[in-house]
């Protein structure tokens, strides 16, 4: 009865946690419209895209840059698929792929048929638009790997954040080799990492959620990690973004509050303080 009771909880974390991102990205759609755009009729303007997909639950959507009608989606159990008419129809786009879930997914920004997914299974590579797989963990930990970051200026450096206690790990090498990264990261349990796309120095943000770990942030590419929680009032945190014109202000999706489901979104400007809105 425990291992029963403790498997409907984890089941009822990840399904909070999935939803929490489908609220976090209804926010960020709507704060980007202008104030005067968004109506009641904007905000109800939505339509079914899942003609050729059979899951239920989807962990990631990734957007070609070049080309913003191709999308990917990761799933639960069910791998990825791929549209090319802006979600109309879908295909699975699975060789290579071992049957499994998804968390995340990353495009190249620079070649866009080059992309990333991480599953429970370590990370996997595709080089032709998701037409095969190949799995790349050499010197990466065996985990759940739940980010994936890219270097916007130098698209071969890569971060893998690894949940089951394994931190963040870099590849200089389009993801060949992975070496771990983790001095002054006190939790490991890596749920997003997110690159500042203006500077060179290498300023990376980490989102930690095992047991509440808050927010971890790098000045010398990971080389070294510190704490920046100050004012976060939930240490459970689940999605990192970075403001891609005032890169000093990073938004932190948050969950937790007595165990549950608490949509918190927090505001760190140039580090701490952190506000909360």
């Amino acid at each position: 009865m425990p291992t029963l009771l403790n498997n409907i909880l984890v089941r009822r974390k990840k399904n909070e946690k999935k939803l929490f991102h489908l609220l976090l990205i209804t926010v960020l759609l709507l704060v980007s419209l202008p104030v005067a755009a968004v109506s009641a009729e904007d905000a109800i303007l939505w339509q079914r895209s899942d003609d050729g997909m059979f899951t239920l639950y989807m962990y990631d959507v990734a957007i070609d840059p070049q080309t913003p009608s191709t999308l990917y989606v990761g799933t639960e159990e069910d791998g990825i698929f791929k549209s090319v008419n802006g979600g109309l129809s879908w295909n699975e786009v699975n060789d290579g792929l071992p049957d499994t879930s998804v968390y995340t997914l990353a495009i190249d920004p620079q070649t866009p048929s080059t992309l990333y997914a991480g599953t429970r299974d370590g990370l996997f590579k595709s080089t032709n638009g998701g037409e095969s797989w190949s799995k790349i963990n050499n010197g990466l930990a065996y985990g759940r790997v739940e980010a994936i970051a890219i270097d916007s200026q130098t698209p071969g450096t890569l971060y893998a954040g690894v949940y089951n206690h394994g931190g963040v790990f870099k590849s200089v090498n389009g993801g060949q080799n992975w070496s771990e990264i983790n001095t002054g990261l006190t939790n490991l349990g890596v749920t997003s990492i997110a690159v500042d796309p203006r500077t060179r120095g290498g300023t990376l943000y980490a989102g930690t959620d095992y047991d509440g770990g808050g927010v971890f942030k790098s000045v010398n590419d990971g080389q070294s990690w510190s704490e920046i929680n100050n004012g976060l009032t939930e240490l459970s945190v689940t999605f990192i973004a970075i403001d891609p014109q005032t890169p000093t202000t990073v938004y932190a999706g948050t969950w937790g509050g007595g165990g549950g489901f608490s949509g918190v979104l927090t505001v760190v400007t140039a580090g701490p303080p952190v506000t909360t809105v």
